[in-house]
């Protein structure tokens, strides 16, 4: 890494990783698959929302979601201790065929590897998002 006047830096490892993992924030805006394969193992290990699935495929299907546009994000905090970072963050979404926007909230854990994301592990509020885009009712569920 170079400072302001082109002379390299020592970068740390955690300043490594949360660089990576603002990168990999970064493709849900942009869709930029090539960056994401960059800095995301392709057997990355994802659990969450009651489920553990491995391999980038299925993040390449979240970034580039039809229907859906990821307009604004916001990194509230972000924190790195030796391989991991934690982030929370709210995504702001548009549903392509209504306009309709919604922000959706999230809490992620990223395990790093040789400057690539290996697992992660997190939740998101779907529900609110869905509840936001008009796609589920706006009143509470009865259980």
């Amino acid at each position: 890494m170079a400072d302001r006047n082109g002379a390299e830096v020592a970068v740390t490892e955690q300043e490594r990783n949360l660089e990576v993992v603002r990168r990999y924030l970064r493709t849900f805006v942009t869709k930029d698959l090539a960056e994401l394969a960059e800095v995301v193992a392709e057997d990355v290990a994802i659990y969450g929302s009651g489920a553990a699935v491995r391999g980038r495929h299925y993040v390449e299907g979240a970034v580039s979601s039809p229907g859906l546009t990821v307009v604004d994000q916001e990194i509230q905090e972000i924190f790195a201790a030796e391989d991991r970072v934690v982030v929370s963050l709210a995504q702001t979404y548009r549903r392509d065929a209504t306009g309709a926007m919604a922000v959706q909230s999230a809490c992620k854990m990223y395990r790093l590897a040789g400057g690539r994301i290996v697992q992660f592990w997190g939740e998101q509020d779907l529900y609110g998002l869905l509840r936001g885009l008009a796609m589920v009712p706006d009143e509470p569920l009865a259980f």
